[in-house]
């Protein structure tokens, strides 16, 4: 006669929880062991927690362009604010649309408030300014610079970092005709630099270096020296202040370069328009740009220079807020309109129109609102947020003492793994994403100590069930389990559900309260597959929990069982075919 097959209770999970403990253990130590290492031990905390200052920009109508304020442009200056700010050297400043014309930033404490409103809501100043050196980014103490212009020199600091088009190479191109207008010429784009020990010459000075340098000069050639444009920081150091008419230094976009650019000679406000297009006989993204009348005559005198220049000279470069988002070079007389085409996709092509669309930003703003937090305000909501969370998990934990008794022991056990799950991403995800712990976050975590608290009961209410049943405890805790499972799966899959949609339809700290929502909802679902479920059959093993203790919260008289407790039939006892 052929054996038995096994039940499900011998069949699963029951056999090996300690895998998935061990699992969890390991997932637990690495994230600890990332969180201290990194030395981020603390989550991030929001301005309305650690204190600063919040400022609402209001997008105002662009004359002759109505349809100027829309999500694109919004989205265009939030970039570049950003960006901005952070080059103040604030590393966790926040930036972000709210509804259709507004933008809120956010400014932690220990900034300069004062330069930092100065910086966020004014166009940024977008220039043409002839190459007169470039070379790799990395410092090189032993690099030269031999500028000679007609203008001083005055390198100092960037206030931001632009980030637009990158690409190889391109050959040049000329006479082409793109929707049904005539291209005067075109600009080859080069972003790879081209190292240079000593190179001089503007289009309104001299090639040829005086045998002395005025100390404005030698200073501008030992900051140029020693200028690392790889780093953030060295590229926020790079030329702000200088004027227009200064010989100045600036670093690409992509911090692979370095340069020396003379005087600017044609300025953002000076292109008409400009529009990223597809150039259907090349198959090839490009950038056309149109010039007003003043504009044109002053490229026209620039670019007749330039292409009478060896390269790098040859090179103009469009530098945006001192950074050098593009240097295309030039190969005959420009005038009225230019093309600049290269290795460029459809979104850096776009992003460098836009660049010479507006200069900057987009669109123009009014400062709308400003609002001081201070960190004792921040620190009195904290506390009673917290407050508040230590209420809500000790009435939990009253409730599942005084009903589940032992149980209790298994839901705070997974409760406080929950929480160290928890801490330790929040404070990961605060330099990797920008997450900022703010008080709508502190609510959604308060709120998630329910919900966890809700997939252990329904658990526990399934074991019971069982027990009610007459089933003994180890094959009570297999048999609920499946049926628990879906159950807290489809309640969980609603919380991330809601979640997830208040996160995309909402902005601000609201924001903050459906992902610390959504967070912790897919963290249950670890918990309580990883943690709850191997810790209850390990317990299920015990002699305190599998004789029905009274103190167990499992005792089958206190549930209602009706005596005799059906058990599980051993594998080698006879069967009875009157009973088959």
């Amino acid at each position: 006669m052929a054996a038995p097959k096994k039940g499900r209770g011998s069949s699963g999970g029951q056999g090996r929880p300690g895998r998935a403990l061990a699992l969890i253990l390991i997932a637990m130590v690495a994230l600890a062991g990332g969180m201290f290492l990194s030395g981020h031990t603390t989550p991030r905390l929001g301005i309305d927690l650690a204190g600063g200052t919040s400022i609402t920009l209001k997008a105002k109508s662009q004359p002759g362009k109505p349809d100027a304020i829309n999500p694109t442009n919004m989205d265009t200056a939030v970039s570049i604010i950003e960006r901005r700010v952070n080059g103040l050297g604030v590393s966790e400043a926040e930036v972000q649309t709210q509804g259709r014309d507004n933008i809120i930033v956010n400014i932690p404490k220990g900034t300069n408030s004062k330069q930092a409103r100065e910086q966020v809501g004014t166009t940024a100043q977008l220039y043409f300014r002839p190459v007169l050196t470039v070379t790799a980014g990395q410092a090189a103490p032993t690099d030269t610079a031999s500028p000679s212009a007609s203008g001083s020199a005055k390198p100092s600091a960037s206030p931001s970092d632009k980030e637009t088009a990158s690409g190889s190479k391109a050959t040049p191109s000329s006479g082409a005709t793109t929707q049904g207008r005539a291209v005067t010429g075109a600009l080859t784009k080069d972003t790879s630099p081209s190292p240079s020990a000593s190179t001089s010459g503007t289009p309104k000075a001299s090639a040829s270096p005086s045998a002395s340098v005025d100390p404005a000069t030698a200073e501008l050639q030992k900051r140029f020296a020693a200028l690392d444009c790889s780093t953030k920081a060295g590229r926020a150091k790079a030329g702000a202040n200088a004027k227009p008419t200064d010989t100045t230094i600036a670093c690409s976009s992509e911090g692979d370069a370095k340069y020396v650019l003379g005087p600017a000679e044609v300025s953002g406000t000076d292109v008409d328009s400009a529009k990223a297009t597809i150039d259907q006989q090349r198959g090839m993204w490009i950038v056309q740009m149109d010039f007003t009348d003043k504009g044109s005559k002053k490229f026209q005198q620039i670019t007749s220079k330039l292409s009478q220049q060896q390269s790098p000279m040859n090179q103009f470069a469009i530098a945006l807020d001192g950074e050098v988002v593009s240097a295309p070079q030039v190969n005959e007389t420009l005038s009225g309109s230019a093309e600049i085409s290269g290795s460029f996709t459809q979104q850096s092509a776009q992003d460098l129109a836009n660049v010479l669309s507006y200069g900057a930003l987009p669109l123009s703003f009014d400062e709308d609102t400003v609002t001081t937090v201070t960190a004792a305000l921040g620190g009195e909501q904290l506390q009673a947020g917290l407050i508040a969370g230590a209420i809500g998990l000790a009435l939990v934990v009253i409730y599942l003492v005084a009903y589940y008794r032992g149980l209790a022991l298994i839901a705070l056990l997974s409760l406080m793994v929950s929480g160290i799950l928890t801490y330790t991403l929040m404070s990961l995800l605060g330099p990797a994403i920008g997450f900022a712990l703010n008080l709508p976050a502190v609510c959604g975590a308060i709120v998630a100590i329910g919900i966890t608290a809700d997939s252990f009961i329904v658990y526990f209410e399934r074991i019971r069930d069982e027990i009610r049943e007459g089933r003994t405890l180890r094959p009570a805790v297999e048999r609920a389990w499946p049926r628990a499972r879906r159950t807290i799966l489809v309640s969980d899959f609603v919380s991330f559900l809601a979640a997830a949609v208040l996160f995309i339809v909402t902005v601000g700290k609201v924001q903050g309260f459906a992902f610390t929502l959504g967070l912790t909802t897919l963290l249950d679902v670890v918990v309580v597959f990883l943690f709850t479920k191997p810790v209850m059959t390990l317990m299920a093993r015990t002699k305190f929990f599998s004789s029905g203790h009274p103190w167990s919260g499992l005792d089958p008289k206190r549930l209602g069982a009706k005596p005799p407790l059906r058990r599980t039939r051993r594998v080698n006892a006879p069967t009875d075919p009157k009973e088959a």
